[in-house]
C-alpha cells in the first residue's frame, strides 16, 4: 500500500523479554524501519540491546530513554555500545521527563529542561568525537560541565557520530529539537491537525535557528494504534490510554484544541475524586479516542494514517497499554503487525 514515502516504524510490546524481542524481530519481517524502546516500567537500553542482537535491518531507537537521570558520559558510552551491537543501526532518542519524575524518583537534577538537554546533547557529541583521540574534554555549563582528561576509549567506534532525536511537547523544547536534533519525536496522542497547527511551525523556527535542513530532519510521530475487524472494541482498548493522558492537566491545550476539553474535565474531576488509573478510560467516549488515536477497523485506521502524508516523515505505531489485560494488549500488536506487512507489503 502506497504511504507516499511515509515511513512506518513500531514500538514493540511484551510482558517478558522474550515476547517484546519476539514482537520486534516479527515487526522488522513485517518491513518496520526502526523499532523503538521506551523507559518507564522496563530501562529503554537493555530492551534496546536485547532487539539490536535479534535483528538485522531495522533500526534500534529509543523513545524515550530519560535524558538527566543518567550522566551524559554514561548516555554516550551506552549508545556506543548499541551502535556497536547493532552495526550501526541505533538512534538515540532523549527526552526530559517532567519535574517530580527527575527529582523525586531518580533524585536527579532538573533545572531548565532546554538548556539542560541543549548542554547534554553537546556533551554527547564532543564526547563521541574526542573519546577515541585522547584529547582533553573540556565544556563549561550550567547543568552538565564536562571535564575529561587522560581517558582514550580504546575500541574501534562504528560510526564517528549517532543519531540523536529529541521528544518535546511545549514550543521551546520542540525548537531545540528542530536546532539541534537529527530529529523530533512525540507522545503517543498526537494528531494531523495538531502536529500542522501546532508543532510543525516550531520545528521550522528551531531548524532555521540551526541552519538545518528540513530534508535531513527526520519528524516521527509517536501514534497509538488499535485495531479490530470490530471498530467499537478497538476504541475501547485505546480509551485507557487517552483516559491516562486527559487525567494530566498539563495537557490542558492539547485537548481544548481538539474540542474535548469538557471530556478532559470529567476525567480530571474522577481522577481527583480517587478513581483508579486503569479505570479512566470507562469515562473517555469514543469520539474523544477518535480525535487523537489511531484505532478502529483496519480500514479506518489505514485511512486515518493518510492524515499524516505530507507533514510526518515517519510514524511509529505503539499498542494500547492502560487500563488492558495483557491477552488484550498481545491481540492488539498482533494485529497492528499485519497492518505493518500490508502498509509495506512485506
Amino acid at each position: 500500500m502506497d504511504m507516499s514515502g511515509l515511513r512506518i516504524s513500531y514500538g514493540p510490546w511484551g510482558e517478558t523479554l522474550e515476547e517484546m524481542v519476539a514482537a520486534g524481530r516479527a515487526a522488522e519481517a513485517a518491513g518496520a524501519e526502526v523499532l523503538w524502546l521506551p523507559e518507564l516500567h522496563r530501562s529503554a537500553t537493555i530492551p534496546a540491546a536485547a532487539l539490536a542482537a535479534a535483528t538485522r535491518t531495522a533500526r534500534i531507537g529509543t523513545a524515550i530513554a530519560l535524558a538527566f537521570t543518567r550522566s551524559p558520559m554514561v548516555t554516550a558510552l551506552e549508545a556506543l555500545d548499541l551502535d556497536e551491537l547493532s552495526g550501526g543501526r541505533f538512534v538515540l532518542g532523549l527526552g526530559s521527563g517532567v519535574q517530580r519524575l527527575n527529582e523525586d524518583w531518580h533524585n536527579a537534577r532538573f533545572g531548565k529542561p532546554a538548556p539542560h538537554l541543549r548542554e547534554t546533547v553537546r556533551n554527547l557529541r564532543a564526547f563521541w568525537e574526542l573519546a577515541g583521540t585522547g584529547a582533553a574534554i573540556e565544556l563549561d555549563g550550567e547543568y552538565e560541565p564536562m571535564r575529561i582528561r587522560g581517558y582514550e576509549r580504546p575500541f574501534p567506534q562504528t560510526r564517528p557520530t549517532i543519531p540523536v532525536y529529541l521528544a518535546a511537547m511545549g514550543p521551546i523544547m520542540t525548537r531545540l529539537a528542530g536546532e539541534i536534533g537529527d530529529g523530533w519525536i512525540s507522545h503517543e496522542l498526537i494528531s494531523p491537525k495538531y502536529l500542522e497547527a501546532h508543532v510543525l511551525p516550531e520545528l521550522r523556527t528551531g531548524l532555521e535557528r540551526g541552519g538545518r535542513d528540513r530534508a535531513a530532519f527526520d519528524v516521527v510521530v509517536s501514534a497509538l494504534c488499535a485495531i479490530d475487524k470490530d471498530g467499537a472494541r478497538a476504541r475501547r482498548w485505546a480509551a485507557g490510554t487517552v483516559g491516562f493522558y486527559a487525567s494530566v492537566r498539563t495537557y490542558a491545550d492539547f485537548f481544548a484544541f481538539h474540542d474535548v476539553a469538557a471530556e478532559q474535565q470529567v476525567v480530571v474531576d474522577a481522577f481527583r475524586a480517587g478513581t483508579g488509573a486503569d479505570h479512566l478510560g470507562d469515562l473517555v467516549p469514543d469520539h474523544m479516542v477518535d480525535a487523537v488515536t489511531l484505532a478502529g477497523t483496519p480500514d479506518e485506521v489505514r485511512e486515518r494514517l493518510r492524515g499524516y502524508e505530507g507533514l510526518a516523515d515517519t510514524v511509529k505505531l505503539t499498542p494500547p497499554t492502560h487500563g488492558l489485560p495483557a491477552a488484550d494488549t498481545r491481540r492488539a500488536q498482533h494485529q497492528i503487525i499485519e497492518l505493518i506487512a500490508a502498509l509495506t507489503g512485506a
